[in-house]
């Protein structure tokens, strides 16, 4: 094996998102496209004697791109590579075994919970030392990077065996080929009071979890059937497939409609869950009763102490600024910071690290806390298993009992994908040129009391985000956000945000869509949303 330089030249479009860099499979796996972007990496964050983990979801092209990938950390001297065996590792344990290992950092191979196959979604992102995303400063680095490389290093000669956990040796680099579940099972058997939960299960709880044909399976066949004694078939769909079985892996009513179903109907199961591609989302069901994100991080933020590894109680939340304000409630009644953050889990790292938040979560399904720097799909389902051993109540009463204490946000996301681009920005343009005239004024019989296009000051490096979407509040308490999400391959996706507050507990049992009807006509009266994308109707509303 000899490591050979190859000249190579700029490729355009090379810019990573908020969730790294995500392309169509076929962009990546043309000649030097995956290459530049992998050498652009390691020119920015250093490889002579590192180490770094890798691994990814499973997804078409992730057993290649994991060979090329060994071949250029060998030949940039990277001292050793911690791999998931099969190539495979969810997002929150790749982040666990960077933290866990002390290392400096990760490639993680995903597109999230965007489909896989050979037309559709791949991706790379690079995770630092603290186990979290990149933060910007260094994106942007990796992206000034791609726009004047000339040149990428790689190993030619044998590819390494992912089949089995073992030791092995690529030219001098180091590949720990390891279990990709182990690590992080015995994670959360420590935070969690696996001996309530294996008792709740002993006394006739049923559950369904929906793996999605993702990479979360193999972690939920281990965790839930193996070590807390669930029937075997509690997890369906657990076998990681290239193409997830030709699914959309993304745990809401929509995709997950399958479990939906069952959880609606006559035979339903006491609890129901399904995480997305990469194992970072996740959704939960009661039966006869979905969790919205929002709310499940409210319950979650007010019940946490039931859990050991919170039992002394909970630093601070955060919440990105689209989530509604449910766990802003909770945490004033604990007498807890509450932060409120831009999408991206990477803005909750600099809270997770210095100690200022405990819990952290997103509307679109992601839910997390300070064992690592990720959102954690399967965390959060055994965070709610615990609290419903130790409550001995159901879904449908812990939610109802919490809309009691707090109130109820009823809160709803409509997405409107693939939209022609140009017309996106023209249309969010527009809308933020509107801002300094709206407070005061009435749309759709709501009348509106503030307006911004919502920036962020970190509170504890003192960096400012700004641009990250447009919030209406208006003087009911009802509130509408707008944005254009960064986590899409093809054309743009708008994502419509609503929320309403109800403190009557005998409005609590509405249809959400019902109850938000004012705020959605507000919504497309304020934006122009026929008028400006085409569009009436949303394609996913969750």
């Amino acid at each position: 094996m000899r490591s050979v330089t190859h000249s190579t030249q700029p490729i355009e479009g090379q810019k990573p998102g908020t969730s790294g860099l995500r392309k169509k499979t076929p962009v990546f796996m043309r000649p030097h496209y995956l290459e530049n972007f992998v050498q652009s990496i390691f020119d920015t964050v250093g490889a002579r004697g590192k180490t770094f983990v890798l691994g990814g979801d499973g997804r078409y092209f992730n057993d290649r791109a994991a060979q090329v990938i060994l071949k250029m950390a060998a030949a940039n001297g990277v001292a050793r590579m911690i791999v998931g065996q099969g190539a495979l590792l969810s997002t929150p344990a790749a982040s666990h075994l960077i933290r866990l290992n002390e290392t400096d950092g990760g490639i993680i191979l995903s597109a999230s919970h965007n489909p896989g196959g050979p037309t559709e979604d791949f991706g790379v992102k690079f995770n630092m030392p603290n186990g979290g995303p990149a933060p910007e400063a260094v994106t942007e680095a990796m992206f000034a990077r791609t726009r004047e490389i000339a040149e990428y290093r790689i190993l030619e000669g044998a590819e390494v065996d992912l089949s089995a956990p073992g030791r092995v040796t690529l030219g001098a680099m180091q590949v720990d080929v390891v279990d990709p579940v182990a690590d992080y099972a015995a994670l959360m058997e420590s935070l969690f009071d696996f001996e309530a939960i294996r008792a709740l299960v002993k006394s006739g709880f049923t559950m369904r979890f929906d793996g999605m044909c993702a990479v979360t399976g193999p972690y939920a066949h281990e965790i839930l059937e193996r070590r807390l004694g669930m029937a075997e078939g509690t997890v369906v769909q657990g076998a990681p497939l290239p193409d997830f079985g030709g699914h959309h892996p993304d745990p809401n009513p929509t995709w997950a409609h399958a479990l939906m179903e069952e959880m609606m109907g006559p035979k339903a199961p006491d609890f129901g869950a399904a995480s997305d591609g990469d194992g970072d989302r996740n959704m939960i069901v009661g039966r006869g009763i979905y969790v919205s994100p929002s709310d499940s991080l409210a319950v979650l933020a007010a019940n946490a102490h039931l859990a050991p590894a919170y039992k002394g109680g909970l630093k601070g939340v955060a919440r990105s600024m689209p989530t509604s304000c449910a766990v802003d409630r909770v945490a004033k009644a604990l007498r807890i910071e509450a932060y409120e953050t831009p999408t991206g889990w990477k803005f909750f790292g600099n809270l997770l690290d210095a100690g200022r938040a405990t819990l952290c979560g997103e509307e679109s399904f992601g839910t997390g806390s300070d064992h690592v720097r990720e959102k954690d799909g399967l965390w959060a389902v055994l965070l709610w298993l615990n609290i419903l051993a130790v409550r001995k109540a159901s879904v449908a009463e812990i939610l109802h009992d919490h809309w009691k204490t707090y109130g109820r946000n009823y809160y709803s996301r409509h997405d409107f994908e693939a939209l022609d681009t140009h017309a996106a920005e023209e249309m969010m343009s527009r809308l933020k040129a509107s801002i300094p005239t709206l407070p005061g004024t009435e749309i759709e019989g709501l009348a509106i009391l503030s307006a911004d296009d919502f920036a962020y000051h970190d509170p504890v490096d003192g960096s400012v985000a700004r641009a990250q979407g447009v919030r209406v509040r208006f003087t009911d308490g009802s509130r509408i956000v707008l944005r254009l999400s960064g986590t899409g391959t093809e054309g743009a996706t708008l994502r419509l945000y609503l929320e309403r507050y109800e403190p009557d507990p005998s409005r609590h049992d509405l249809d959400p869509q019902e109850a938000l009807g004012p705020v959605i006509r507000a919504a497309h009266a304020l934006a122009g949303i026929r008028e400006q994308i085409g569009r009436d109707r949303p394609n996913v509303i969750t």
